[in-house]
């Protein structure tokens, strides 16, 4: 039996993989058990992790440290990538006072933590501190970027030995997954908030689809602007829209931008609601009318991008209603329809919805590609050069007055700024950064997962003596604190001040946690997904500053 001896407490690649595989897969079993209604997800494999760590099985340090660092680049790039078309247009209209508060939340986080390190004189160090705070609000990238700046000032000679803050985050996190839904709970019962009305109010609300393409069926009766061009028309206008086609007597056909306009022409235009009142002023009145007729000569098709020659390329510099007389009216992108506008810049993976003869929509299908097989190929160029990139733009020391030693963005931050500006640029490169949903979730959950075994079998064997000291429970009181106390100020600056509906509040406090848990519960007791957009509009800049706050933090007070 020497061999299972020394597979279970040797110390060889064998034993290392067998207690990876070990932690992670009950950690992910354990987790989808339900605690008052809550999961802990993958979270729980840090536990699991602990609890293997606790009894004395280990694992080489420096391979721990490598499947640690690389478990981390892969959670963080992977959720780079996936946020970055959206981060830039997150600030727009209410994305940007949405983004403000989260940013509120984030900076109270900070000066509370902070708050306490001088309140307890120096008693709980700063390191462990930040360790608290991000269990706290469930930050998990924030905690690998405050290890990696320890470990920065430990090669640096700033410190003597690397302090085990994952101990901290073990012990806020649980409590912290329940402070956040207390908020959010508390908020509701503060307000005296009436779920019925506040999703009637959303439904009411017309903001929240503004942006989104509308049909509408026009009859020219512009008098004024008989005999000019569809170009003509709408340079007069001043708005963005699509004519997907028209019907002129008897006859369907899609116009071209040349196409002269008559009066009682009857066209399909497609535009975004928040200008479809401007059109019709000018151009004619609404009618009700059934275009199933135009079905016989017209017909309309989703077509998939997977020509990589298209990556990058404008709508208008196709050139397919001249060359192939189809129109696209709507581009959607990540779940999200787009108006067809001429400068639209077109990537791999998007889905057009062309309309035309059969005959043209098929020639268009060539050009655009629609091979769905192919988009099942996962860009793997991209990945690794996006994380080398990423390795070497955190690499960059950035010199700041009053710190003792330089900034690096590191392991967690690098990759982070440079997945975005991939997710959202990449295609000026040439690069294919369409990933199907599942190849990021396996990606990230692989990561992620190889990331918390590390962190703890690496904590494991202090964790108990830790937790079931005076210090342990004072932990628990400051992370709840931390959690609890900037929710409620902002979540009560939002209702009372901004006016937000409670499940965009709701969403807005989840996301500047990043908790999953706590998107899980926001959307158990919505009627609608609300929520998911408020969280994920707040997700990618309050995991930038997550991130960035726990370096700063951790190399201000070393």
């Amino acid at each position: 039996m020497d061999w299972l001896n020394s597979l279970l407490f040797g110390n060889g690649i064998a034993h290392t993989i067998l207690i990876y595989s070990f932690v992670i897969f009950t950690g992910l079993i354990l987790g989808k058990v339900k605690f008052f209604g809550i999961s802990l997800g993958s979270t729980f494999v840090l536990f699991m992790g602990i609890l293997v760590g606790h009894f004395g099985f280990e694992v080489n340090h420096e391979i721990l440290d490598f499947i640690k660092d690389f478990g981390l680049i892969l959670f963080i790039y992977s959720i780079g990538l996936q946020v970055g078309p959206g981060f830039f247009s997150s600030f727009k209209k209410g994305g940007l006072t949405l983004n403000m508060l989260a940013a509120g939340i984030v900076l109270l986080g900070v000066i509370v933590t902070t708050s306490f390190f001088f309140i307890l004189n120096g008693r709980v160090s700063m390191p462990m501190l930040v360790g608290i705070m991000s269990g706290a609000i469930t930050n998990t990238p924030g905690l690998g970027a405050a290890q990696e700046a320890l470990r920065q000032a430990f090669e640096a000679g700033q410190i003597t030995e690397i302090p085990q803050i994952a101990l901290g985050y073990a012990v806020a996190y649980p409590l912290g997954v329940v402070g956040i839904i207390t908020s959010i709970v508390l908020i509701r019962f503060l307000f005296k908030i009436d779920l019925q009305k506040e999703a009637h109010e959303l439904e009411n609300d017309d903001e929240a689809t503004l942006e989104k393409p509308d049909k509408l069926t026009l009859k020219f009766t512009n008098k004024a602007m008989a005999g000019k061009s569809l170009h003509q028309i709408k340079e007069m206008i001043g708005r963005k829209f699509v004519v997907s086609r028209m019907k002129r007597d008897e006859n369907y056909f899609i116009p071209q931008s040349e196409t002269l306009l008559q009066y009682g022409d009857i066209l399909l235009v497609v535009a975004s609601k928040a200008d479809t009142e401007s059109i019709i002023a000018i151009m004619g009145e609404e009618l009700e009318m059934n275009w199933k007729e135009s079905e016989k000569h017209l017909v309309s098709r989703r077509i998939v991008i997977t020509r990589n020659e298209i990556n990058g390329k404008t709508l208008g510099s196709l050139r397919l209603r001249s060359n192939f007389g189809v129109n696209i009216t709507r581009v959607n992108r990540s779940g999200i329809d787009l108006l067809g506008a001429t400068n639209l810049v077109l990537q791999v993976g998007d889905r057009v919805m062309v309309v035309g003869e059969l005959e043209a929509i098929e020639k268009v299908e060539k050009l655009l590609g629609n091979a769905l097989k192919k988009l099942n190929e996962p860009p793997v160029i991209t990945i690794f050069v996006g994380i080398f990139l990423g390795i070497l733009f955190g690499s960059i020391p950035f010199y700041f007055p009053g710190m003792p030693m330089p900034v690096k963005l590191g392991l967690a931050g690098g990759p982070l700024i440079v997945a975005i500006l991939i997710g959202r640029f990449g295609y000026k490169l040439k690069l294919i950064t369409y990933t199907t949903q599942s190849a990021n979730l396996m990606l990230r959950e692989i990561g992620i997962t190889l990331f918390l075994a590390s962190v703890g079998l690496a904590s494991g064997s202090q964790f108990v003596e830790t937790v079931f000291t005076s210090n342990g429970l004072m932990w628990v009181g400051i992370g709840f604190l931390i959690t609890v106390i900037p929710l409620l100020i902002i979540g009560i600056v939002g209702r009372k001040a901004v006016k937000l509906n409670y499940y965009t509040l709701i969403g807005l406090l989840a996301g500047s946690t990043t908790d999953p848990p706590a998107l899980a519960y926001s959307s158990s007791i919505a009627p609608n997904d609300q929520p998911a957009v408020a969280y994920s509009t707040v997700y990618p800049l309050t995991m930038f500053l997550r991130v960035i706050m726990a370096q700063i933090l951790i190399l201000l007070f070393i």
